[in-house]
């Protein structure tokens, strides 16, 4: 018998992070450093069990609100930028735009080193699905079929990635 499938999404207001940013446009055209108020929603497609539930969700928000966290009050760089130099030392963070004609210094407790090639609401949201991939492949009890991962950076303004089982 098929499983009859449900959508559960999750927007709470503690699923929200602030970070600073530039996005790199080209190798010579990036924005000036500025911040946004991120807020993250994340809708799963699961089935619905015999109890008339899907699972437990608390342990997805959780793990969402402990990335929020993580990245929360710092400026993000993107380590996969090709346009994008960064070294770092014992106290402080450089990162080498243009060419290394820019050099911008910041200090090591302030910076969150992203693997990801921009700093974008697209790439954002890549980062977020990918750390709840596994927690998903590992449900076996409540099977996940997909998960939508949307950032916002504005109202009205967001991203998303996505993940199928089935893909």
């Amino acid at each position: 018998m098929n499983k009859r499938l449900t959508k559960i999404e999750l927007a709470k207001q503690k699923m929200s992070f602030s970070a600073g940013h530039f996005t790199i446009f080209s190798e010579s055209d990036r924005e000036n450093l500025h911040g946004h108020n991120y807020a993250v929603f994340v809708m799963f497609e699961a089935e619905v069990g015999d109890n008339g539930m899907t699972a437990d969700y608390n342990v997805y928000k959780d793990a969402v609100m402990d990335c929020c966290q993580l990245i929360d009050e710092v400026v993000l760089l993107p380590t996969e930028s090709p346009y994008l130099e960064i070294e770092e030392t014992e106290t402080y963070v450089y990162a080498y735009f243009n060419k290394r004609s820019e050099k911008m210094q910041f200090l090591k407790r302030d910076v969150k080193l992203l693997p990801v090639r921009n700093i974008t609401v697209e790439e954002l949201s890549y980062w977020f699905l990918n750390k709840l991939i596994p927690m998903a492949k590992d449900n076996q009890d409540h099977p996940i079929h997909s998960i939508e991962v949307k950032i916002f950076s504005g109202q009205g303004q967001s991203g998303s990635s996505t993940w199928s089982k089935n893909a």
